[in-house]
């Protein structure tokens, strides 16, 4: 590989970056709060492209060159990757055999005196276990995430949390129970509203805590942009 080809998987490195930054394509590999880095990391590879062909141009014709090991073609492996596979969302076949992620918060922001409460799975189970549902009683809850069987058939909500990436994607699960839709397809994404039950069970993998919610109604929804990210919305 010589400066030019290096130049140019740079700068197709970089701009796939850019590209994945700019729209929510980013969202299927890292979370969030890492586009600022990402869209960085981009800026750096492509001003490394410009650099390197810079370089090469105002080089003295009779220097000598040496071209960089074959292997670095590998590089064009992750860009590849990046343009022709954008891998689906982790689902209900990760979320089953991984134990729940629910940890306990250093405090809940409070929830809005009147109207239906709008709350993510991670911030409903934790309320639900460790502030004991205080105020979750007697509210109108709806909660989004995609649906997830145990070998028993039974139904869970879920949603994948992240530290980082994708890679380390674990899953918060709610038990539910009440007026449950009689067909449920694993993976589907489902806008669930009803009411805290201070009913528990326990994860058979690690055999964490798993709160229920008491189903009166529910409506399949379109996969979200982030379908790792869970926001509370008043």
């Amino acid at each position: 590989m010589n400066r030019h080809a290096q130049s140019a998987v740079l700068f197709l490195l970089g701009a796939t970056l850019l590209h994945a930054g700019f729209t929510d394509l980013y969202l299927r590999y890292v979370k969030a709060g890492l586009r600022p880095l990402l869209l960085l990391a981009g800026a750096v590879l492509i001003a490394s492209a410009v650099a390197t062909l810079w370089y090469e141009r105002r080089a003295p014709r009779t220097e000598h060159r040496h071209h960089e090991p074959r292997v670095s073609w590998l590089l064009v492996l992750p860009l590849l990757a990046l343009v022709l596979v954008a891998p689906p969302a982790l689902g209900s076949y990760s979320a089953m055999r991984a134990g729940t992620a629910l940890q306990q918060a250093y405090g809940y922001q409070k929830l809005p005196a009147q109207g239906p409460l709008r709350l993510g799975v991670a911030d409903y189970a934790g309320r639900a276990v460790y502030d004991h549902g205080r105020e979750l009683r007697g509210r109108e809850i709806r909660v989004t995430g995609f649906v997830a069987l145990d070998g028993a058939g039974r139904p869970y909500l879920v949603r994948m949390a992240l530290n980082c990436c994708a890679a380390d994607a674990q899953p918060v699960k709610i038990a539910l129970t009440g007026d449950i839709p009689p067909v449920l397809r694993p993976d589907a994404w489902l806008e669930v509203t009803g009411v805290y039950s201070p009913k528990r069970t326990e994860d058979p993998v690690n055999r964490g805590p798993i709160p229920y919610l008491t189903v009166t109604s529910s409506r399949p929804v379109a996969t979200p942009a982030d379908p790792y990210d869970e926001t509370w919305n008043n």
